[in-house]
């Protein structure tokens, strides 16, 4: 299982932003804290925005914030969206009929095993990953 460097991106930009409530954060900021490529940064921004994650003020005062409360935004959502392709690769697709290898189950394991570990992801939030929640305001709602 691997995660593309955008997914990690997309959840360093929601901690960052989740970690200053109070305000506005840069895309120029949070690339400088994180030693990223500010156009990097700018792609994700924008699919963030788009997804709901993230709402953008435009203009010389703009910038970033949570469009929603860090214990509403499940890992596994997150990473549905910022990892559109994230399916069972097609890894024996010339093999198919020249091999002892029953592509059909093994396509189900795939399947079964991609469904637990977003089912898992599903089941912490961004508030999990934040040092210290409390210091935010922040407080866990009950799942």
């Amino acid at each position: 299982m691997r995660l593309t460097q955008f997914s990690e991106y997309a959840l360093r930009l929601l901690v960052f932003a989740a970690a200053h409530p109070d305000r506005l954060v840069t895309i120029e900021e949070a690339a400088k804290a994180y030693d990223i490529s500010r156009a990097h940064l700018m792609k994700v921004a924008n699919l963030l925005v788009r997804q709901g994650f993230l709402k953008g003020v435009r203009g010389r005062a703009g910038g970033l914030a949570l469009a929603r409360e860090p214990d509403r935004i499940t890992l596994g959502e997150l990473i549905r969206a910022t990892e559109p392709a994230f399916s069972v690769v097609e890894c024996f697709g010339e093999a198919e009929g020249h091999s002892a290898l029953r592509l059909d189950h093994w396509r189900g394991i795939l399947t079964g095993a991609m469904d637990e570990f977003l089912a898992e992801l599903d089941r912490h939030r961004l508030s999990d990953l934040l040092d210290d929640p409390g210091r935010l305001g922040l407080t866990p709602s009950a799942a």
